[in-house]
């Protein structure tokens, strides 16, 4: 029996074009978490890379979401060795350890945690040391789900692959195969592997070779510029079929967060697999037809979204409990992703 497929994308809060007027200002902003799970079933935290949130965050975000809604969690970037001092990564504290593995537990407590997600920069190559890393996060979390995703070629070139794949088997932890231009060793292939019969991951960063080694953008939207059409989503749709078909669930992520287009891409996506996905707002169609020329003949066949759906929970936190926490031993105004592209290659 086929296991099931997900559809969505990294973060919810980027996307232009796709959310009512009314929730993009003010308290009601936090009201687009609400909206989304509207339409997708999953979505990937990112926030958490460049800030640690609070454990009353997560809860939030579980008490505005419905029954069944999953996140993936990004690794805080200490975790991960994003983070260097004189040049060097550094570990993280046991205070960065302590504080991430707690912000945690909402998710986790209320079954709607799936996979933490571990995206290694690229000055993270295959060395005996960063064999122990990857061991370590494992280790960081016996009783999660723990994903994986390389940022340089050496985990892949010269034979290297079918020694790392047998590593994260070893280790029980999902590989993050992604789609990314192919450009310098600061990449990956697009390759996707079941390392373990828990979730198999594709993630979709956008083909835009001119911008994916940009130095000083305004946002992480200028690096991550590209809109699919559907024929180049198409190329990966045999491997996601094929990883459910032999009963390991799969995670479909848009990470090309340039105004709305990560959202349209996984309408094309859900509808290139066969996930039922409601109508999309209109915005989303106006895109599809500025792209396409019309608009694609699925959408006739797609229910309406459902309107009935509860309101976000009225047990909220105060606003300024809904951000996350400074990250720790880093620059005054750091934690917004944008003033962390640099980081998060």
């Amino acid at each position: 029996m086929a296991a099931e497929i997900l559809v969505g994308t990294c973060n919810w809060a980027d996307h232009t074009d796709f959310y009512p007027p009314e929730l993009e200002k003010g308290a009601r902003q936090r009201d687009k978490l609400t909206y989304y799970a509207r339409f997708f079933p999953v979505v990937e935290i990112d926030t958490s890379f460049y800030g640690i949130p609070r454990p009353q965050v997560a809860q939030g975000w579980v008490d505005r979401t419905p029954d069944g809604f999953r996140f993936n969690v990004k690794a805080y970037k200490a975790l991960t060795r994003h983070e260097r001092e004189d040049g060097t990564p550094r570990p993280p504290t046991r205070e960065e350890e302590h504080d991430f593995l707690e912000s945690l537990k909402p998710l986790r407590d209320a079954g709607r945690l799936v996979a933490v997600h571990y995206q290694f920069p690229p000055w993270f190559t295959r060395t005996a040391p960063n064999l122990d890393v990857l061991a370590e996060a494992r280790g960081r979390h016996p009783d999660d789900t723990v994903a994986v995703e390389f940022r340089h070629r050496s985990w892949f070139d010269d034979g290297a692959w079918a020694q790392t794949e047998e590593l994260l088997r070893e280790l029980d932890a999902v590989y993050v195969g992604v789609d990314a231009p192919q450009l310098g060793s600061a990449t990956a292939p697009p390759v996707l592997a079941v390392t373990s019969p828990r979730l198999c991951i594709a993630r979709f960063h956008g083909r835009n070779w001119k911008t994916w080694y940009i130095k000083n953008a305004k946002s992480t939207a200028d690096r991550f510029d590209y809109l699919y059409p559907p024929s180049q989503l198409q190329e990966w749709v045999p491997a996601i079929e094929a990883a459910a078909q032999q009963g390991t669930p799969v995670h479909v992520l848009m990470n090309n967060n340039r105004g709305n287009y990560a959202v349209v891409n996984a309408f094309d996506m859900g509808a290139l697999l066969g996930v039922p996905l409601p109508r999309p707002p209109q915005p989303v169609l106006d895109t599809m037809r500025e792209r396409d020329g019309h608009v694609p003949s699925w959408v006739r066949q797609a229910p309406p979204v459902d309107e009935s759906a509860p309101p976000p929970s009225k047990a909220r936190s105060k606003p300024a409990s809904d951000r996350p926490s400074a990250p720790r031993r880093s620059g005054a105004g750091r934690n917004h992703p944008d003033a962390q592209l640099d980081l998060d290659l």
